[in-house]
């Protein structure tokens, strides 16, 4: 049941460039399965008509980028569209670039994408070409129950046929600063073998991210008032003192975040329905720290899809013109 497609105007983030590798081969890290298992924003509040017996989005004049707001009854409709919404695009870009490109994140996400280890999409999907990536890791070992590569494989990539060499985990042997750069590297070299696409601008173009959000708006491991949403030269950055436990992670930065060609933002729930109110009413403040991460999500010209339920946007149903 889909409502408003808004669009938001942007200047380009900043390049970083793209470094080529050494001329030794960078062996991505992956992981074996577990045993038993910007610097700118656009501040234009947007106008979103909320109701829940439309069938078909509205839709409105897109500029650059595109936020498309999808309500569902029930979680399981969410799945259901989850999974066809990420099928339609794993045969568009296996199709056109002979790869797929998917970041994942933890939470109620893995959940979420269970349909698609179900027929028809288990038979029919080209698994082996997806390439599998994390927008954040807690700095834990693979087994530890705080990871969301152990999430991830216990919960969807045990069960679906993806190459193991193809799950792009952290190193966990290394240090919260060491495991950033390595994923960084890791993307780099990936970049560098036509895997993964760049922007204009000279950023990884990931196909798609799947996200979640947590009450705070905090995405990937990016929190509010946090230094690190004013990160801009790296792709990839760690965190020590992570208000949400465990207090070590890495994680992508918003001009990588920024730079997808798709996101899906997976929302659902009554306790997370103060911050879709803030993220999707515009309001009046308009500086850094008075925006929630989720809110700096800005895609340079790609499409971003909210994936909610009735509880999550619990606060929208009152006529607000957003």
């Amino acid at each position: 049941m889909a409502f408003s497609t808004v669009s938001l105007s942007k200047p380009l983030l900043p390049s970083t460039g793209i470094l080529r590798p050494s001329q030794t081969r960078l062996r991505p890290f992956f992981a074996r399965p577990v045993p038993g298992s910007k610097p700118r924003f656009s501040n234009k509040p947007l106008s979103i008509s909320i109701g829940f017996h439309r069938r078909q989005p509205v839709t409105m004049a897109a500029a650059t980028g595109s936020k498309q707001l999808t309500v569902f009854d029930a979680e399981e409709e969410l799945a259901v569209s989850l999974a066809k919404y990420t099928a339609k695009l794993s045969d568009k870009f296996t199709s056109e670039k002979g790869a797929f490109t998917v970041v994942l994140s933890g939470g109620s996400l893995i959940k979420a994408l269970r349909k698609l280890t179900e027929s028809p999409y288990l038979e029919s999907l080209e698994w082996s070409k997806w390439h599998v990536f994390w927008v954040d890791e807690r700095v834990v070992k693979k087994d530890h129950p705080d990871s969301n590569y152990k999430l991830a494989f216990d919960g969807f990539l045990s069960k679906v046929p993806i190459p193991r060499d193809q799950i792009y985990a952290i190193n966990d042997t290394l240090p919260p600063e060491g495991a950033a750069e390595d994923y960084e590297s890791c993307v780099k070299q990936l970049v560098w073998d036509h895997v993964i696409k760049v922007t204009t601008s000279g950023l990884p173009r990931f196909d798609l991210m799947l996200l979640g959000m947590g009450p705070d708006g905090h995405v990937a491991s990016l929190f509010p008032g946090h230094p690190l949403l004013k990160e801009t030269e790296k792709w990839v950055t760690y965190i020590k003192d992570s208000p949400k436990p465990p207090p070590e992670r890495i994680t992508f930065t918003f001009p990588i975040i920024n730079a997808s060609a798709y996101v899906a933002m997976v929302v659902t729930g009554s306790g997370k329905a103060g911050a879709v109110h803030k993220a999707l009413s515009g309001g009046e403040n308009t500086g850094l720290t008075d925006r929630l991460p989720v809110e700096m999500v800005e895609l340079e010209q790609g499409e971003f899809t909210w994936f909610t339920d009735k509880a999550a946007v619990s606060m929208l149903n009152e006529g607000t013109s957003l």
